[in-house]
């Protein structure tokens, strides 16, 4: 039996990278899947890919910082699926290498609002149908920069990130009642489309080359593994947790 037999899960950031790789997983795995984004020819790919593969899965247009956009995206899942058990706030956005002093309001605002409030909205629009399904699992992608402070770190990312890993187990205290667990996922330095180009910078790739423990960057495969895990019942005691996946670099 797969492991997602049964479920509904709605992924935002599934068009491409780390997101696409999730919704292609949970596809495999059995899920239903309502991927949204901002990227809608991508999104619909990714769409088209999984009605190849034999599963189903639904494109949304859905702007992260949008109320309307996530209460549209939560009611596709409920219209097309009948419910909804995972969600997945997977959308961020890494923003300009700035430090604090050279930070404007405008990127301060701009992450945070992808990144924090994003991860708020979804969570506030999908807990009346996770209720209403008998419980379920919400899976925040974070970050190590949510766990630690670094000097050549983008500060209104490591906020958000922060923000996020606090939200997380609010939610999972909150809502335990309701049988909906909610934990965190914590990458280090991913290959992705978003992280291309910090590793452009050769010393930030030798940093990463050098200081990584198992001596590898981490794949989006690592990832989607882990938030499988956590949106599985294979996970039904654990909430309000942190997945850390980074080949141990914070373990230092």
């Amino acid at each position: 039996m797969a492991r997602l037999d049964g479920k509904v899960a709605l992924i935002s950031g599934g068009a491409r990278g780390q997101g696409a790789t999730e919704a292609l997983l949970f596809a495999r795995e059995g899920a239903k899947v309502v991927i949204g984004d901002l990227l809608d020819d991508e999104g619909q790919q990714i769409e088209a890919q999984i009605a190849e593969l034999g599963g189903d899965a639904s494109y949304v247009h859905l702007d992260v910082s949008s109320t309307a956009d996530w209460d549209a995206a939560v009611q596709t899942a409920l219209d097309r699926y009948g419910r909804l058990d995972i969600l997945v706030n997977n959308a961020g956005i890494l923003g300009r290498r700035t430090g604090i002093e050279d930070t404007t309001l405008e990127q301060w605002d701009a992450i945070l609002d992808v990144n924090a409030k994003g991860v708020f909205l979804g969570t506030k629009a999908a807990i009346p149908a996770l209720r209403d399904a008998g419980g379920g699992s919400i899976v925040n992608i974070s970050s190590v920069a949510g766990l630690i402070g670094s000097k050549n770190g983008i500060p209104a990312y490591q906020a958000s990130k922060g923000a996020v890993r606090l939200l997380t187990k609010s939610t999972a205290i909150q809502h335990a009642s309701d049988n909906i667990r909610c934990n965190s996922v914590h990458p280090g330095m991913i290959i992705t489309e978003m992280t291309r180009e910090t590793l452009a910078i050769p010393e930030m790739r030798d940093f990463y080359d050098q200081n990584i423990p198992l001596g590898r960057l981490g794949t989006v495969d690592d990832i989607a593994n882990g938030v499988l895990f956590l949106a599985s019942d294979d996970s039904s005691f654990v909430t309000g947790s942190e997945l850390v996946i980074d080949g141990g670099l914070v373990a230092q």
